[in-house]
């Protein structure tokens, strides 16, 4: 195995099980010796997994620098790791122990417990204005809500209304950084990566406490 050769965890494996005599019953033991070689040797850029939550399974990847990336189960999690791969880097694996800090402040805000993330973030995906728009989204606090435009006089252009929609659809990890508090003016909930339904549940959630 060399640096070359890593690739997306599910095409290393398969490389390996189609050019070994392996059944299987042994994919779980390759996959675990996979990634304590890869772990060992550095050979990692983006480790992920797959959190349980109460608005489906969410993807989260983390860089060396921090949490790059949290996609929802409707963005379809195999379409966002290729795409990581060919935006970041393609020496991906699943390797929960990088991510278990994430996982943990997840559960604890979905029991109710955090009501603010304290995780180093890569941003690395977004520029320009999204931005800056989605540097300002922590500033909503927990359990309130801002409209679109009200975002947009924080982000510095009050007039950029439609852009401040761009960037919460393009923020590259939802739920950490709130793009769920933001709203339409007149009060309906507008838009959300995950579904409006998903929407409504985290305001929900946010609301009760």
């Amino acid at each position: 195995m060399n640096t070359e050769f890593i690739t997306t965890e599910r095409t290393l494996v398969t490389a390996l099980t189609a050019s070994l005599d392996t059944d299987a019953a042994d994919i779980v033991a390759l996959r675990s010796r996979l990634t304590e070689r890869a772990e060992r040797e550095d050979l990692v850029d983006v480790a992920y997994r797959v959190v349980d939550s109460p608005i489906g399974p969410l993807l989260v990847a983390a860089s060396s620098t921090g949490l790059v990336r949290v996609a929802f189960e409707s963005e379809g999690h195999d379409a966002v790791l290729d795409r990581l791969a060919g935006q970041i880097s393609p020496r991906i694996m699943r390797m929960p122990a990088r991510t278990d800090d994430v996982a943990r402040q997840l559960d604890e805000y979905f029991a109710g417990r955090r009501h603010e993330f304290d995780l180093p973030l890569d941003l690395q995906l977004v520029s320009g204005f999204r931005r800056t728009v989605i540097s300002h989204l922590p500033d909503i606090a927990y359990g309130s809500t801002a409209s679109y435009k009200a975002v947009a006089a924080m982000a510095g252009n009050p007039t950029a209304v439609r852009a401040v929609g761009s960037a919460c659809s393009h923020n590259p990890v939802p739920v950490v950084v709130p793009c769920h508090r933001v709203v339409r003016s007149d009060g309906s909930i507008g838009n959300y990566l995950g579904g409006v339904d998903a929407k409504a549940a985290l305001i929900a959630l946010e609301s009760a406490a």
